[in-house]
């Protein structure tokens, strides 16, 4: 027996560590296994080195440092340790395998340390994202000609924007989302990316008119279709999974289809106009460009993006109108232009009258039929720092309104409380001012 499958069962324990030193493929992933018996090579005298090739036990209840004994596995060509619970660095032994070794899947752990700088050589798909990884990006990684797949989402990792992977031929999905990347996106060339995630970093500065201008794969994917033997990213048993925003919500993609695009910059700091260049990936699915500082005109050149589903734009400085191009996009089901400084018509069509009134909200002045009819004045027109503002006006109103209501009862209530204590009381510093007076009258009148 060289192959073994129990995934998807409830099995606990231990793995035994014959099963290591004897098969080629292993895959246990999805049970409730909490560790690894360490092999005995005594047990098996036969066996000088553990054939295993692929070695799948993501979603278990793994925990400690990654297992010593990988590093024996000189034939190791994927691993998939995924959703566990293993801490600790990444073993620098892991470099035995830099010549073989395809698939490395150790997200959702709590993996420490910077990435090691020996073992990309023949990487596939690297996928560490959600750890507690630090340091830079190992400039190693420019050596990986086959490397189509690099996530790193949601580290502690601080380093500028990675431009020097635009040489690797063969990358199509970078995920660098959730981490402390910063600086200027420059010189941005990736002519086989089809998926590019920055979302919630410290990028600033702005966008150069032609950084969309290169992007091969999603510019045109006719040249491309007769080149997909597969129709999901992977090799093997093992197919590449990622969670991205689209259509306003977190979807993960247990296997990602060969022709998906997506570009998200959700989240920084960058300024300046939308490239118009952005017009040429007519092969692009989803864009989010929300929650930076972006103004200036949305481009026209948007209406070119006819695969396009999901657009957000929200939470920018952009002004204008929207262009009217937008509307004969058919395969647009959600946008979000809302928070920014936009004026003008809406444009018509079906896609935009299905959106809900929130899509539009907080901008300059939109108007358009669908919003006439279903959306409030006030949300179409005011913006939260006129909203601000109205705010300030009641409460000074409201303010003098309860002043002068105050002052008339104020005034009753003083008088009547002075009576009391005049007549009633008689104070001695009263009395005697009265007797004086009254005794100046007295003479004056004698006289």
């Amino acid at each position: 027996m060289t192959t073994l499958d129990i995934s998807n069962n409830k099995i606990k324990g231990q793995v035994p560590g014959w099963l290591i030193l004897q098969l080629a493929h292993m895959n246990i992933s999805n049970n409730n296994f909490i560790g690894f018996e360490r092999p005995t090579e005594a047990r098996l005298p036969s066996v000088s080195n553990p054939p295993m090739v692929q070695l799948l036990a993501s979603n278990n209840n793994f925990s400690g440092n990654l297992p010593s004994f990988i590093c024996a596995m000189r034939s190791l060509f994927s691993l998939d340790l995924s959703n566990n619970e293993f801490n600790g660095s990444i073993p620098r032994c892991m470099g035995n395998h830099k010549s073989i070794l395809s698939d490395l899947i150790l997200r959702q752990n709590h993996l420490s340390g910077s990435l090691p700088r020996n073992i990309y050589q023949s990487l596939r798909s690297l996928d560490v994202g959600h750890n507690q990884l630090v340091g830079k990006l190992p400039r190693s990684l420019i050596h990986s000609s086959t490397l189509e797949v690099l996530n790193v989402e949601s580290n502690i990792i601080n380093d500028t924007f990675p431009f020097w992977l635009s040489s690797l031929p063969k990358l199509q999905v970078l995920v660098l989302r959730s981490n402390a990347f910063h600086g200027k996106i420059h010189r941005t060339w990736f002519p086989k990316l089809r998926i590019m995630d920055l979302s919630h970093n410290h990028f600033n500065g702005t966008l150069l008119p032609n950084s969309f201008k290169n992007w091969n794969a999603m510019s045109s994917l006719e040249k491309n279709k007769g080149h997909f033997d597969e129709k999901y990213m992977g090799s093997g048993y093992y197919r590449d999974s990622v969670v991205l925003m689209n259509k306003g919500m977190a979807l993960e993609y247990q296997r990602i289809l060969k022709i998906y695009t997506a570009i998200d910059l959700s989240g920084n700091k960058i300024e300046g106009e939308i490239p118009k260049s952005i017009g040429l990936l007519k092969e692009l699915h989803v864009l989010n460009l929300s929650n930076n500082a972006f103004n200036g005109h949305i481009p026209s050149s948007m209406g070119n993006l006819t695969a396009l589903e999901s657009l957000d734009v929200s939470q920018n400085k952009l002004s204008g109108e929207i262009p009217q191009e937008l509307g004969n996009l058919s395969f647009l089901a959600y946008m979000n232009f809302s928070h920014n400084q936009l004026r003008g018509l809406v444009p018509g069509g079906t896609q935009f009258g299905r959106q809900p009134c929130s899509s539009f909200e907080y901008n300059s002045g939109l108007f358009g039929s669908s919003l006439d009819l279903d959306c409030p004045a006030s949300q179409q027109d005011e913006t939260p720092e006129a909203e601000e503002e109205d705010e300030d006006e009641d409460e000074e109103v409201f303010s003098w309104i309860a002043a002068a209501i105050g002052f008339g009862p104020g005034i009753v209530l003083g008088l009547t409380i002075g009576y009391v204590v005049l007549v009633i009381y008689k104070p001695e510093w009263f009395t005697n001012l009265f007797r004086r007076n009254k005794h100046r009258s007295t003479s004056t009148t004698t006289r």
